[in-house]
């Protein structure tokens, strides 16, 4: 029964997907407001379901407007992108097996909300979406060095965001831990408070650092004196966005794992709470939810130079998944970075 009931969902899924094809990439973007660029959570009811996907907006390296959408049931490339003016439309065409269906989104973007009519020979859909929000750069978790005199101490920087994106922070060593103020990141400068309290003693330090892709490299400043500090991010060799090739009896498709600096991710369009790292083994569940119905998958696997190897387990079975990270060029910047 079970199994009938999720080939049930999946073929539901197959009809939504008509009308909005299952596509998936990750967004680089700093845009605001009316911009195009990054992912995009948006929301479609067919009958009495409603089924949330993501859709992703890029450029190319000739500059024009690409586009990808996610869904859990994979990726699809976007075709004849076009925004101007804050208006948006992009064609769809979704193959399943030896059929070809071919949708055409118009609508519009306008202070962080898309949304439009999604048309095929079914019918037209209302899109809704928001932009998904970026994880700041100095979230997650640093194994901290901090340099006193001939001395060095160690400790764990950690670093999250609220939904309204304010920032906490911790600090944990071998002495305790406690909590920071003033946390702020902007332009890849990281500062926070952090007050030290012993045998009746208070002492009030100042940090300030800049964040990079894997390092941190500051100073703390009090009382007339200054430590330099050194950080390595805990997580580095996972996190970014992996586009992923899944093999099953069922036959082949892509996905889209993404994984932000605080270990949280998008599986597809799926939320995953957490990513776990132990050395090399990676892992992580995450559950689907249609209706009243919810199924839980799981995935095990490792990360090797910049390859992540697998099995990703459901209820219907057990597929293969090999990965490779994706790589983005910042504009102006002849290096290549990890995204």
């Amino acid at each position: 029964m079970e199994r009938r009931a999720i080939l049930k969902v999946v073929l539901v899924g197959l009809l939504v997907v008509s009308f909005a094809l299952p596509a998936g990439v990750s967004a680089q973007s700093r845009s605001r407001g009316g911009g195009l660029y990054g992912d995009w959570r948006i929301k479609m009811k067919y009958r009495e379901m409603e089924f949330e996907s993501i859709l992703y907006f890029s450029r190319n390296q000739e500059g024009q407007y690409t586009g990808q959408w996610i869904s859990s049931w994979g990726i699809s490339e976007l075709k004849d992108v076009k925004f101007e003016e804050n208006k948006l439309s992009f064609t769809q065409v979704m193959r399943f097996r030896d059929q070809e269906r071919t949708s055409k989104f118009t609508g519009k973007i306008e202070k962080g909300e898309l949304s439009g009519l999604l048309a095929s020979d079914r019918g037209e859909t209302e899109v809704k979406g928001k932009r998904v929000p970026r994880t700041p750069r100095g979230v997650g978790s640093w194994d901290m060095k901090i340099k006193v005199g001939e001395r060095e101490r160690t400790g764990i920087l950690t670093i999250t965001a609220d939904k309204e994106g304010n920032l906490q922070g911790m600090w944990k060593s071998e002495r305790g831990e406690s909590k920071l103020s003033d946390v702020k990141y902007q332009d890849r400068k990281l500062t926070y408070t952090r007050v030290i309290e012993r045998e009746g003693n208070r002492m009030e330090l100042n940090f300030e650092g800049t964040v990079g892709y894997t390092s941190l490299e500051g100073a703390y400043k009090g009382n007339g004196w200054e430590a330099p500090a050194t950080g390595t991010r805990i997580g580095a060799s996972i996190m970014g966005t992996w586009n992923l090739d899944i093999e099953s009896e069922r036959g082949k498709s892509k996905q889209r794992l993404r994984i932000n600096p605080d270990m949280s991710a998008l599986y597809g369009s799926n939320v995953v709470k957490k990513i776990n790292l132990d050395g090399d083994k990676v892992s992580f569940k995450y559950k689907l939810q249609f209706g009243d119905q919810e199924y839980e998958m799981s995935f095990e696997g490792k990360v090797a130079e910049s390859k992540l190897t697998g099995e990703l387990k459901t209820s219907r079975g057990t597929s293969k998944v090999t990965g490779t990270r994706r790589q983005f060029r910042r504009r102006g910047s002849t290096s290549r970075s990890q995204n």
